[in-house]
C-alpha cells in the first residue's frame, strides 16, 4: 500500500466508508426486523442478508483498490455511480441527512479514483504477457 499514491489510497478510504455506510444501514433493517417493524418477516432477513453481503464486497474493493489492483477500478466506480444515484434520490426524498453525505462521497470518490496518478497506479498492475518468440529471434 505504500506504493499506491495519495489519491488511490483515499479512494480506497471512501470505498471502506461507504462499505461501513451499508453495514450500518443492514444492522438497522436487521434490528428492525428483529423488532417486528419490517412489511414481511422474510423480506426484512433477505434485506439484511443483502446488505451484509454487499458491504463485505464494499470491503473487498475497497481493499484492492488499497492494494492499486487493477481489477478494483471497475467496481469502485460503479459503487461511486450507485451512491451518488441513490443520494439524488435521498435529497430529492428531503432526507438531506443521508443524502448529502452520500453525494459528497460519490463526488470525492469520482475525483480520486479518475485523477492521473490513480488511473497510472492501477494500470501498472497490469504486466503485459510473454507472447511467443519469433522465429529466429
Amino acid at each position: 500500500m505504500g506504493h499506491s499514491p495519495p489519491a488511490l489510497r483515499t479512494a480506497a478510504g471512501i470505498e471502506a466508508a461507504e462499505s461501513a455506510v451499508v453495514l450500518g444501514a443492514a444492522v438497522l433493517a436487521g434490528v428492525a426486523t428483529a423488532a417486528g417493524r419490517s412489511y414481511q418477516l422474510s423480506s426484512g432477513i433477505a434485506i439484511t442478508v443483502i446488505g451484509v453481503a454487499a458491504a463485505g464486497a464494499l470491503a473487498f474493493v475497497a481493499a484492492g483498490l488499497a492494494r492499486a489492483r487493477r481489477w478494483s477500478r471497475t467496481p469502485a466506480l460503479l459503487t461511486q455511480l450507485f451512491v451518488g444515484i441513490v443520494g439524488i434520490y435521498l435529497l430529492q426524498g428531503q432526507r438531506f441527512d443521508w443524502g448529502v453525505p452520500s453525494v459528497v462521497l460519490a463526488v470525492a470518490g469520482f475525483i480520486a479514483l479518475l485523477t492521473p496518478a490513480s488511473l497510472r497506479a492501477l494500470m501498472a498492475d497490469q504486466q503485459p504477457e510473454p507472447g511467443p518468440k519469433p522465429p529466429g529471434g
